[in-house]
């Protein structure tokens, strides 16, 4: 009784320490990855102002309002603006001084502008287009979380009613709010004016503790029941084989030693006579057992180092392939099988993985015929041929082939000679190779999905949230290894009148051919991106402020030499087009990837005003 209670009780404290363990963690991870939803509304709500700030820090009223340093006429000037677009607060300050500040006082995740004169900055224009409270809206709707957005220590924003005086934990923690626990998670942005908001996604803890409370339950139930049987059970045993078992424990010795010859007493009739007879017949059939037992031995050994391959290879196509064809020959005691697939580079079906004998050319008819049969038709296959026997099953393609989505890619394929196969091999074989379709469907997918993710789809570039990552890792790299960094920013010239003069097919056309260019100019470690609209931009590792200049120039020098004709319109002249371009470095000054794109964006809009087709260098 001891031996049962005292691990029963250690195991009943482990086991719910670890369900308590284990629904935090998953609530901690559940709240996490949504607030990654919350940063990503963040980014969109700070894209759209950008794109407003950009507007209207081209706008020449407000140009003229500032040079009059009149301080009712700049903020009449922002005021009208204001009213004019979709901005939600507008703010126009220069160094201490506020010239103006419009619009709704809960509007947040403002845009910054530096309005520049002459080469030099005479105000920062702050934009926003959306209310704090909206936006804790808007991410309760996409996580079914609660949301509290904080200024200055004080709740601008809530979706909870009591939580503005609630001071919320500065990343994760728990608070409580109206007598309510929550999990938080929270994260920092930019405000108006230099100042920071707080951005808090709370989770109830009654979710969690009631999934506590209900693993626990479920738990001690499961113990208490095999405690009460094993109680039951030693209570019966000891009882009934009190007086015989040490007869029974010395064959048993005797039997674990190797001593196949003993034999068990088996006096009477009652069931300790019949185990006895039992016993016996096991220990004569116990070394015939032995041989097999070696043999299964090794096939769950190969079987697991299959399973462990089949993780480690779940995203390699080729690899997840060989798994296949090993286990559908030991599944269906064949001589030989193996796989064929498209390449990519025409089309073509290739042998991608092979496996048993008599492979190749060395196959007898029956394969052959059976791949033929499926390449032609598209189904299953089942071929008797010549003494021959194989089966076959098709691969398709996967999700990401669009319109030829049911086209067959590839084929599995297993024979052998000595008998046919039966309708279980069949089934079985079927099944391992539908699996492994649906396998080869998920890769595919996987890699597109995961291409899509940091590629624009005009340009085949990087997209603007790829750069973003490249630049701060770069830039991270660069200051620890003490290593030079290089960036270079591009924008074509004059390209609204090409849309314009041209239609927006033919702006598609002028994009992707200075992508071209610039990834042609581009090494392999560097990160040519679509920075936004006509923008380009390309991170350059281990490059210096002189030697980002000089593949600048031959960018230009590539876009200047570019004649492309007109769409629809055989008898105009080739369109020629320009580009200019900022290069920066890293440096004390740009000690940060906000302060290098910075830099460069200042050099190119330089190189604009200097007349355009032409790079500047950072200073």
């Amino acid at each position: 009784m001891l031996i049962v209670i005292v691990p029963m009780i250690a195991v009943t404290l482990i086991v719910f320490r670890l369900i308590a363990e284990s629904e935090n963690g998953q609530a901690d991870a559940r709240v996490a990855g949504r607030q990654e939803a919350a940063i990503s509304l963040y980014y969109d709500a700070h894209a759209d102002a950008d794109r407003l700030a950009a507007q209207l820090g081209r706008e020449r009223s407000l140009a003229t309002a500032l040079r009059s340093r009149d301080p009712q006429r700049i903020r009449q000037t922002v005021q009208e603006l204001q009213q004019q677009t979709n901005a939600a607060r507008i703010t126009l300050s220069s160094g201490n001084r506020v010239w103006a500040d419009v619009g709704n006082p809960r509007a947040s995740f403002p845009a910054t502008r530096s309005l520049v004169e002459d080469g030099r900055p005479v105000a920062d224009l702050q934009v926003s287009v959306l209310d704090a409270q909206a936006y804790a809206r808007r991410v309760k709707q996409a996580t079914q979380l609660e949301t509290v957005v904080r200024r200055g220590g004080h709740t601008i924003a809530s979706t909870l009613p009591n939580a503005h005086d609630t001071k919320i934990p500065a990343r994760t923690g728990r608070v409580t709010i109206d007598g309510h626990q929550y999990r938080t998670a929270s994260f920092d942005a930019p405000a108006f004016l230099g100042r920071r908001l707080q951005v808090a996604v709370l989770e109830s803890e009654a979710q969690t503790a009631h999934d506590i409370r209900t693993g626990r339950l479920v738990a001690g139930l499961i113990l208490a029941g095999f405690f009460l049987l094993a109680l039951v059970s030693a209570l019966v045993v000891s009882r009934s084989l009190n007086r015989q078992i040490e007869d029974f424990l010395a064959a048993a010795r005797r039997l674990a030693g190797g001593d196949f010859s003993v034999e068990a007493p088996a006096r009477g009739r009652d069931q300790f006579a019949q185990l006895g007879d039992e016993f016996n017949k096991m220990s004569r059939e116990l070394e015939g057992r032995l041989g097999e037992l070696g043999q299964e031995r090794l096939r769950l050994e190969l079987s697991l180092r299959r399973i462990g391959e089949t993780f480690a290879s779940n995203l390699d196509r080729d690899a997840l392939l060989e798994i296949v064809v090993r286990t559908a020959i030991d599944a269906v005691n064949g001589e030989g099988g193996h796989a064929l697939l498209e390449n990519e580079r025409d089309g073509k079906l290739e042998s991608v993985a092979s496996a048993g004998t008599a492979v190749g050319d060395d196959r007898p008819a029956a394969a052959f015929e059976a791949e033929r049969r499926v390449l032609a038709v598209g189904e299953p296959a089942l071929v008797n041929v010549e003494g021959g026997h194989a089966l076959a099953h098709p691969l398709r393609a996967g999700p990401a082939a669009g319109a030829l989505a049911d086209a067959v890619t590839g084929v599995i394929s297993v024979w052998r000679r000595d008998r046919a196969f039966s309708h279980r091999e069949r089934e079985l074989f079927h099944y391992l190779a539908g699996q492994a379709a649906v396998s080869i469907e998920n890769v595919g997918l996987h890699e597109t999905v995961e291409r899509q993710a940091v590629t624009d789809e005009l340009t085949g570039l990087s997209n603007r949230r790829r750069f973003q990552e490249v630049l701060g890792a770069e830039v991270e790299r660069s200051k620890r290894f003490d290593q030079q960094l290089g960036l270079v920013m591009l924008d074509i010239d004059d390209f609204k009148s090409v849309n314009d003069n041209y239609g927006h097919q033919q702006g598609d056309i002028v994009l992707r051919e200075v992508a071209r260019i610039l990834r042609a100019s581009s090494r392999e470690i560097d990160e040519p991106a679509r920075y936004g609209g006509e923008e380009l931009a390309v991170v350059l590792p281990g490059t210096d402020l002189e030697g980002a200049h000089n593949l600048a120039e031959r960018v230009r020098a590539g876009i200047e030499a570019l004649r492309l004709p007109v769409t629809g319109d055989d008898t105009a002249e080739p369109l020629r087009i320009t580009a200019s371009f900022g290069a920066a470095a890293l440096s004390d000054a740009t000690a940060n990837s906000r302060a290098l794109v910075a830099a460069a964006d200042e050099a190119l809009y330089q190189a604009k005003r200097a007349g355009k087709n032409r790079t500047i260098s950072a200073q």
